[in-house]
């Protein structure tokens, strides 16, 4: 019997909460919503990003607040899912919960508190297209509930905003894994043609060492993954293998009279794996 060991996925800084980290692009980040609000600083903005959140130690991807009266919550994904708006909605509370504690605020009391108005974000980097432009916490169960939330998908604009530049980083880089698979190559060509196309600019050119050593880290983990899942995939197809054929030695016991190894002899079971079928096939006394 091969048995695969579960895989706890370390979860790295993606070139995203990297980015976005960095003051001065979550300046940008926040003026590509809100272009209206110009007159914002980098000292208006706090991150606020959450760690182990989910059991598995997944964290959100950003979370700023914004002069105290807005609470930004956003994910990246390339792989679309609706699923998401539940994530945000975990993220949300525990972001609420921390700010609370922060502030002091006396939930019992019978004055109303003040907390930051939420909007809630998902960066979409697929190429997939048909997706709806809004997510709602609704679609996940039926009929009426006291509870909804929205969340707003964004995608690549063409108007070559932060947004729009790192969409089409991930896509250049998608593109590149593709032809060159999970190498060096792939990275390279992925910040070459960055360059060329004007892609985060400013941002590779400043901070290059630090993205190839996080690209090559997230390549690395989506190897790993793909052989596990693969392992997982053949541990499967071997275990379903194995029960047919047990059932195939029982029937033959049972409708034939044969004995364990007599039924073992007539399907030409390998001697290397009758002492596992022996145990399966005869009761224990």
């Amino acid at each position: 019997m091969i048995v695969v060991p579960d895989m706890k996925r370390n979860v790295k800084d993606s070139v995203f909460t990297y980015l976005f980290r960095q003051p001065e692009y979550t300046r940008e980040l926040y003026l590509s919503l809100h272009p209206e609000d110009a007159s914002v600083t980098t000292d208006d903005m706090k991150i606020v990003t959450l760690e182990n959140i989910l059991s598995n130690g997944q964290y959100n991807d950003l979370g700023v607040l914004v002069g105290g009266k807005l609470l930004l919550l956003v994910e990246a994904q390339s792989t679309f899912t609706v699923n998401v708006t539940l994530r945000l909605l975990m993220y949300l509370a525990q972001s609420y919960k921390e700010y609370v504690v922060e502030h002091e605020l006396d939930l019992y009391s019978t004055s109303p508190v003040s907390i930051p108005r939420p909007e809630l974000y998902v960066v979409y980097t697929g190429t997939e297209g048909g997706r709806p432009d809004t997510l709602t916490l609704s679609a996940l169960y039926d009929g009426e509930g006291s509870l909804d939330l929205t969340v707003r998908v964004l995608r690549r604009k063409g108007t070559g905003d932060i947004l729009d530049q790192y969409i089409r980083f991930c896509q250049i880089q998608d593109e590149a894994r593709k032809q060159y698979g999970y190498t060096q190559k792939a990275i390279d060509e992925t910040l070459r043609l960055c360059r060329e196309e004007g892609i985060l600019t400013l941002f590779l050119a400043s901070r290059e060492k630090e993205v190839k050593d996080i690209m090559f880290t997230l390549f690395d983990q989506e190897w790993v993954t793909q052989v596990h899942e693969k392992n997982i995939a053949i541990s499967a197809r071997m275990e379903g293998e194995k029960a047919s054929t047990l059932r195939s030695l029982q029937n033959l016991k049972d409708s034939l009279g044969l004995t364990s190894d007599q039924a073992m002899s007539a399907l030409k079971i390998p001697p290397a794996e009758q002492p596992e079928y022996r145990k399966l096939l005869e009761p224990r006394s």
